[in-house]
């Protein structure tokens, strides 16, 4: 057996990069004709692909609290919510419910979610055990104060 090295050359278009250089300008070419999907969102709002299409996706806007037939806050105050939020952008103060919420124990004296922290994951909604809160697919809003984008519960209730 023989311990000789067997030299063997690689061809010079793979030595100089050339293929993996024309595979990425075929790749730019191909993206460079089809459609943008760029939108210029203040003046054009997005519109949703249709459900066959959408692979179940769904636009995260502004959050809502939702209200029972009563005109009562569905929140029970568990804070489900709070807790799965990964940003810790709500803030819930529990207190004993009034005379009319029979139903309950606890509910929200207080409810704030700061829209500046929030990173839109929908994860207050999963964790929410009674559909209280909800991501609608209304786009947030620009303010030029921080104060504006600090939801308090009946900002909330409205959107």
């Amino acid at each position: 057996m023989s311990n000789q090295k067997l030299n063997v050359r690689e061809p010079w278009y793979i030595r100089w990069g050339i293929l993996g250089l024309l595979k990425g300008i075929a790749l730019t070419i191909k993206h460079f004709f089809r459609p943008k999907f760029t939108v210029q969102y203040p003046e054009v709002t997005h519109t949703p692909l249709p459900k066959e299409e959408a692979h179940q996706w769904k636009p995260r806007g502004q959050h809502r609290l939702n209200v029972d037939e009563q005109g009562r806050v569905k929140c029970v105050a568990c804070l489900l919510c709070q807790t799965a939020c990964p940003s810790h952008c709500i803030e819930i103060t529990p207190g004993p419910a009034p005379e009319g919420y029979g139903d309950r124990d606890k509910y929200p004296i207080e409810f704030k979610i700061d829209m500046l922290r929030c990173i839109y994951c929908g994860m207050c909604e999963e964790a929410c055990p009674c559909d209280a809160i909800v991501l609608t697919d209304k786009p947030y809003p620009v303010t030029y104060s921080r104060e504006g984008m600090i939801f308090n519960k009946e900002k909330l209730m409205q959107n």
